[in-house]
C-alpha cells in the first residue's frame, strides 16, 4: 500500500469520527496521473446526490503522454465505490447538524486506487488554536528531552 496523497487540512479543519475506504471510478488516463502522484486533495469534499457518492474538486492532472485531450475537466466529480447499506448509513450520519464526509488520503491497494474518507464535525477557531498550542508545547518537551 504506498500513500499518493494526503489531505493536511482535514485533521486541522475537521474533528473526524469514522473512517471510511471507497473505491475511485476514474479513467485510464486519470489511474496513471494519480499512480505518478498528480492529483490533489485540497478544497475537494464527498457529496451524496441520489443513493451515489461523488469525490467532488479534487485536481487530476492530464497524464502527459496521453496526448491531446479534448475537453478534459481536471476537477470533475468522480464516482466513489461504497455499499449501499454504507451509503444509507452515511446520508444518515451527514443529515446531523455539522457533520460532512471528508477526504483524508488517497492510496493504492494492491493495483486498485482507494479513498478514505470520514466524517467530520469542523472545528471551531479556538479549537485549531489549542491543537497548535499543544502541538508546539510538545514539540519543545521533546527538543529540551533530547538537548539534556
Amino acid at each position: 500500500m504506498s500513500v499518493l496523497a494526503i489531505n493536511k487540512r482535514a485533521g486541522f479543519d475537521y474533528f473526524i469520527t469514522d473512517k471510511y475506504e471507497a473505491g475511485l471510478v476514474l479513467t485510464g488516463q486519470e489511474v496513471k496521473s494519480v499512480k505518478l502522484g498528480h492529483l490533489s486533495l485540497k478544497e475537494s469534499f464527498v457529496t451524496v446526490k441520489g443513493n451515489e457518492l461523488f469525490l467532488t474538486n479534487t485536481h487530476i492532472s492530464p497524464y502527459k503522454h496521453a496526448g491531446n485531450l479534448l475537453g478534459y475537466n481536471p476537477t470533475r466529480p468522480r464516482k466513489l465505490l461504497v455499499k449501499k447499506s454504507e451509503i444509507r448509513h452515511l446520508t444518515g450520519k451527514i443529515k446531523e447538524k455539522g457533520l460532512t464526509l471528508v477526504p483524508i488520503r488517497v492510496y493504492t491497494k494492491g493495483r486498485l486506487v482507494k479513498l478514505e474518507f470520514g466524517i467530520g464535525k469542523g472545528k471551531k477557531q479556538f479549537d485549531k488554536r489549542e491543537d497548535t498550542a499543544k502541538k508546539e508545547a510538545r514539540r519543545s518537551m521533546e527538543r529540551a528531552l533530547k538537548n539534556s
